[in-house]
């Protein structure tokens, strides 16, 4: 048995899941007559308290519409220097929107209101026009963690005062919502766009929502249509979404708990540097005598499949499909290994 830690992108739609896609009903969503897809987007808008909402085949997507629709070329995104949006997104922001990036040394992936306020470019003919702050909840190579809500109160004020827009990249939203008891309404309240990922921690087989008032995503969906983002009969994908947010969201606390008990069994190992702090639903630890890779080839020959982030850094993701009983596997291997 393969027990697969590579990402919770690698999920497999659930019977219940595929048995709702199956019998959803369908349209052309291009000519915004997709049932299934129309009731996606107004069920997340609802949620999030939102005006509306446009379904994508990708974060991805989703992060560097809103990225457009937000500037223009020649200015300059602020985030931090471990951003999705910067990282893992191809150089889209250059590619898609023509805008820089002003990147932030944050704690863990998460930057806070000083940081921003000191980024923000001054009225000057010889610098870029600071017009978006982006942040990540939960920051992947933060380790999952999660910001204080506090904090994005106080960036957002910074971002009013100074006329900016306030955009998350939501992948694993849901997941700080769980770890932080908090609300998709505050988070709707808050921020002007959100990505929200239904193909990660919350187990669709693809799919990214992004959320912002009507005139927002009426834009979004011409940019959509540019980036070749417009789909058919996307309403089998939809209906995963709708499965996902009606049952997928309360037991990513199992995540979280697995997660935890794999991080505190590294910590006792003498080929484990550190471990960052657990928060919710991915373990990331830097490596000691061994490196990353080899490590994870090591992993590979006990059936687990891991993913080196850096030459000593290994990152693990629970998933909906891993068991307490895939978890427990983990940290008997990880118990057994041993380098001298």
């Amino acid at each position: 048995m393969i027990i697969d830690f590579r990402s919770d992108t690698v999920t497999r739609p659930t019977p219940a899941m595929l048995e709702a896609m199956i019998k959803a009903k369908v349209g052309d969503d291009v000519f915004g007559e997709d049932p299934t897809v129309n009731e996606l987007e107004q069920m997340a808008a609802a949620l999030f308290g939102k005006e509306a909402a446009l379904f994508c085949p990708s974060g991805t997507m989703t992060n560097q519409i809103a990225i457009k629709c937000h500037t223009q070329p020649g200015d300059e995104v602020i985030c931090d220097a471990d951003a999705h949006i910067y990282q893992y997104e191809g150089g889209g922001i250059a590619a898609n929107s023509g805008a820089s990036v002003k990147l932030l040394p944050g704690d863990r992936g998460r930057i806070n209101a000083l940081q921003v306020e000191e980024a923000i470019q001054p009225d000057d003919v010889h610098r870029p026009r600071t017009s978006l702050v982006c942040v990540e909840n939960t920051s992947n190579r933060g380790g999952g963690s999660c910001y204080n809500f506090d904090e994005l109160i106080k960036i957002k004020a910074v971002c009013d005062h100074n006329g900016l827009p306030f955009h998350i990249d939501g992948a694993r939203l849901f997941n700080a919502l769980v770890a932080k008891n908090e609300t998709p309404r505050q988070y709707g309240d808050l921020f002007d766009s959100l990505s929200i990922c239904l193909s990660k921690s919350l187990g669709c087989p693809v799919g990214s929502l992004l959320l912002g008032d009507t005139h927002f995503i009426k834009k979004a969906k011409r940019v959509r249509k540019l980036f070749g983002g417009g789909m058919r009969q996307a309403g089998y994908m939809a209906a995963a979404g709708i499965y996902a947010l009606e049952n997928n969201i309360a037991r990513l606390s199992e995540d979280h708990l697995h997660a935890k008990m794999i991080g505190d069994a590294l910590k006792t190992q003498n080929y484990v540097e550190t471990v960052m702090p657990v928060e919710t639903n991915i373990v990331i630890f830097e490596t000691k005598g061994v490196s990353a890779k080899n490590l994870v080839v090591l992993l590979k020959e006990h059936s687990i499949l891991a993913y080196a982030i850096a030459p000593t850094k290994v990152r693990l993701v629970l998933h909906l499909d891993i068991t307490k009983e895939m978890a427990t596997r983990m940290i008997e291997i990880i118990n057994f290994l041993k380098f001298y």
